[in-house]
């Protein structure tokens, strides 16, 4: 029968073998998000029954040369939204989307003046899911959401969120690394039928605290094509462009949120107007901000 002094000394090396295996555990855990050193996992993420409310605003800036005069046509919207965690489908997060303010507003060109009544719009809400990487689909409900934009005709708000937040890497990432996202949307604007392709090289600048928020810093250069076709005011038309721009994007990579980014996009190219044999240089400018909400 072992000595009581073999058996405190086993008792002792089973005690401290066991807190080093402790220690050992808790040197090796990782959080989700990674580390900086090693590389982050950036993916989108929200609590179940969260809120969260956001504002875009833009502004866009169009200018048409015809027959040696320059028609500018001017269009401001702000949209103010609620998102809210309906929980996880297929490791999609679900989302509730309400639209708590809207207004647009064109002014210039030959329409004239455009405030459209949105009024009908306020309060309603629909659904769409979002893959943990930014992806943004299964719109549900969003149908009725309408409305008139002068003699372009109806549009529908979808429009305003499909692609609305930046796609993440997806691989982990480190500061100077970047990723590359391939965008190809078709949309229908009232009469207008748009096909947008567009490229864009986001690089990891660094770390900062936005907002209250632990942010990665990103920056994104953004290059490509827009073309297609429609009809206002009687004329048939086709129209073609390739566009160039920049955007700065904040995300909060602890608790999977984005929190605020600032764009801005050049376009140049052509309006062909079937029946009069025209071709007409066109030149946008566009600003957007888009702001979580304290």
């Amino acid at each position: 029968m072992p000595s009581k002094r073999v058996v405190q000394t086993r008792l002792l090396i089973v005690s401290a073998i066991i807190a080093v295996a402790l220690l050992a555990g808790c040197a090796v855990k990782k959080e989700i998000w990674g580390d900086p050193k090693s590389g982050l996992n950036l993916t989108y993420r929200m609590e179940e029954n969260q809120i969260l409310k956001y504002q875009v605003s833009s502004e866009q800036i169009q200018s048409l040369e015809m027959m040696g005069q320059t028609m500018e046509t001017k269009s401001n919207s702000s949209i103010q939204f609620s998102q809210q965690a309906k929980g996880l489908k297929e490791n999609n997060l679900q989302l509730g989307i309400t639209v708590d303010k809207m207004e647009i507003n064109v002014s210039g060109g030959m329409a004239g003046n455009i405030t459209p009544d949105l009024g009908a719009e306020i309060g309603k809400s629909y659904r769409m899911t979002q893959t943990p990487l930014g992806k943004e689909g299964g719109f549900s409900g969003s149908e009725a959401l309408e409305y008139q934009l002068g003699p372009s005709g109806k549009r529908n708000i979808d429009s305003s969120f499909k692609n609305i937040f930046p796609d993440l890497a997806d691989k982990p990432i480190k500061i100077g690394d970047n990723w590359t996202i391939t965008e190809d949307d078709t949309q229908k604007a009232g009469n207008i039928d748009i096909h947008v392709i567009t490229g864009s090289v986001n690089t990891l600048q660094g770390l900062e605290t936005v907002k209250g928020w632990e942010c990665v810093k990103i920056e994104a250069k953004i290059t490509g094509t827009i073309d297609g076709s429609g009809e206002q005011m009687g004329s048939k038309f086709t129209f073609k462009g390739n566009l160039k721009g920049t955007s700065t994007w904040y995300f909060a990579y602890k608790k999977g949120i984005f929190v605020s980014m600032k764009s801005e996009t050049d376009t140049e190219g052509t309006v062909e107007v079937t029946a009069m044999g025209m071709t007409i240089p066109m030149k946008t400018k566009s600003k957007s901000e888009f702001n979580l909400l304290e």
